[in-house]
Order: structure tokens, then C-alpha cells, then sequence
């Protein structure tokens, strides 16, 4: 046996730490988790590394204010930046959270050079594309995870809509993480049959605008932060994909060239993940309705290129 997969997780908020505890309890490798605020990760991977022999997981946890500690590192998730307010939109987060995530992007390219980058801090599209041009990696190696969650959020209305297990479900959404996602009834199925046989319309309609509204939902019932229990667990089922090269398609933000009619821009579609990271994107035929609802995602997220002037 070789040696053990390291993750580092950067954020020991409430999303890296799930991320952390995801990643040690299904013993997918070490695990390193970075902040900068002073004993937080040191803390938290302690108390982790406590709950190890109840929860019998053999990884060693590290907590550290620095970068050193990464070095080598197979998988990095970033969860860095600021969360979202009540009230707030994504981009007010923007310029902010750029150059938290575009620091950290550097700090972790110089130590692990052939690391596969997952992104979760928001806005997600946008901060994937600052991750990639900040760390000069091949489009393979950089990902955000976006539709993992969207699509679990979906897969969860459905399965308590139809009163059946989750496993049962499979979910399909498309495009930029937020308001103008991209959710495909006709393709998300319960025991592979298409929803669209066994919800009537209005209820499937009202379940994708919850999809799309799945973050503010828990926003506005948190009132002091965001998700972090699914994010997490998304971000967590990409690296166990790439970790243990599945070749398992999940639906992630990726780097686009001409894939869908969309040119150099991060966007959510179906992805094989695999020891490569992003080793194919799965092109489907989409209606014209479809097409022109992921065009104006992508077009949300030109907007905040632009704004970001990257």
C-alpha cells in the first residue's frame, strides 16, 4: 500500500469543517484544514481527531494558520471568503471574495502543483474562474461544486414529493450556481422513470424555482450564515470521485470551450470525474428553451467576469 491521499480544505467555517469531517469519516485520505483566524482550524482538527476512534476513521488531522502544511496535497477545496447576509446578493460578495479565493489559489499552487482544485466559495462560476486563471492549472484540475448541491436539493423535493427513498432520484440541473440555474425535469428521474410522468407540472415547476432558491431559503432561516451540511457533502462527493478515480458524473462548474455554444466561461454541466479530475464533459441535447435558459446563465456570469475584469 502507498501512502495516504491528503486533502486540505482552506475555510474552517461552517462548510470547511463539514467538508473535513465528510472527508475524514469516509477516511478518503488526511485532511488539512487552514484559517486564518488563530486556533479556529487547530480547534476544529482537534476535536475532529477526537471523535476518530468513536467513529473508527484512521486519518490524521492537521489545523494551521499557514500553507506549508498543504504541501503535496491531492485534492484542495476552498471555501474561503465571506458567506452571504440576509439581504445580500452573491455579488456584493464579488470583489471581495476574488481576491480572498485568487490569494489562496496561489499560496496552495505553489505547494501542491498537481492538486485537483474544487471551488466552493461564492459567487461560484466566478470564483472557479479566478481560482483557474490565479493557479495557471489545466482546465482538468480546477472545478467548482455547484450542481452536486443544486442537484441534491432537487433530488430531495422530488423524493419527498413522490414519498420514496432519495437514492431512488436522480436530478438534473444545468448553469450558473444561483438564480439562473438551469434544472431538467425531463431527465431527472425516480428509479429511471422521468418525473415528468409521475408529478403533474405545477408541482414540478414549483420544485425547480425551489431548487433555485435553495440557498436563499436556508439564508433567510439561518438569519447568521448559509448552508453548509449539502454544500459540504457536495464538495466531499467530488473529491471521493477523483480520489478513488470513479469516473462518476456529477454535474460541476467547468471550464467551457465551445462545449453548449459556451466559450471560456466556468459553467455548471455534467462532468466525469475521475484521477485526472475533469476528465470528460457529457454534452445532452437540450430544447431550444433549455438552450436559451443556460445561454442567459452564462451570460450572468460574463456579467461578473467582466466586473472582475479577468
Amino acid at each position: 500500500m502507498g501512502k495516504r491521499n491528503k486533502i486540505t480544505v482552506v475555510g474552517a467555517g461552517n462548510v470547511g469543517a463539514s467538508a473535513a469531517l465528510w472527508a475524514a469519516s469516509k477516511e478518503l485520505g488526511d485532511v488539512v484544514l487552514v484559517d486564518i483566524v488563530e486556533g479556529v482550524p487547530q480547534g476544529k482538527a482537534l476535536d475532529l481527531a477526537q471523535a476518530a476512534p468513536v467513529e473508527a476513521f484512521d486519518v490524521k488531522l492537521t489545523g494551521t494558520n499557514g500553507y506549508d502544511e498543504t504541501k503535496d496535497s491531492d485534492v484542495v477545496i476552498i471555501t474561503a471568503g465571506l458567506a452571504r447576509k440576509p439581504g445580500m446578493s452573491r455579488d456584493d460578495l464579488l470583489k471581495t471574495n476574488a481576491e480572498i479565493v485568487g490569494n489562496v489559489t496561489e499560496e496552495i499552487a505553489k505547494r501542491s502543483p498537481n492538486a485537483v482544485l474544487i471551488i466552493v466559495s461564492n459567487p461560484l462560476d466566478a470564483m472557479a474562474q479566478v481560482a483557474f486563471k490565479r493557479s495557471g492549472f489545466p482546465k482538468n484540475r480546477v472545478l467548482g461544486m455547484a450542481g452536486v448541491l443544486d442537484s441534491a436539493r432537487m433530488r430531495h423535493f422530488l423524493a419527498e414529493a413522490l414519498d420514496v427513498s432519495v437514492e431512488n432520484v436522480t436530478a438534473f440541473v444545468l448553469g450558473g450556481h444561483g438564480d439562473t440555474m438551469v434544472p431538467l425535469p425531463r431527465y431527472s428521474t425516480c428509479a429511471g422513470i422521468p418525473v415528468t410522468e409521475l408529478i403533474p407540472k405545477d408541482q414540478l415547476d414549483a420544485i425547480v424555482k425551489r431548487t433555485a432558491n435553495g440557498g436563499a431559503e436556508i439564508v433567510g432561516l439561518l438569519k447568521t450564515g448559509s448552508a453548509y451540511y449539502a454544500p459540504a457533502s457536495g464538495a466531499v462527493e467530488m473529491a471521493e470521485a477523483i480520489l478513488k478515480d470513479k469516473k462518476k458524473i456529477l454535474p460541476c462548474a467547468a471550464y467551457l470551450e465551445g462545449e453548449y455554444g459556451v466559450n471560456n466561461l466556468f459553467v455548471g454541466v455534467p462532468c466525469k470525474l475521475g484521477a485526472n479530475g475533469l476528465e470528460k464533459i457529457i454534452e445532452i441535447n437540450l430544447t431550444a428553451e433549455e438552450r436559451i435558459a443556460l445561454h442567459k446563465s452564462a451570460a450572468s456570469v460574463q456579467e461578473l467576469i467582466d466586473v472582475l475584469g479577468i
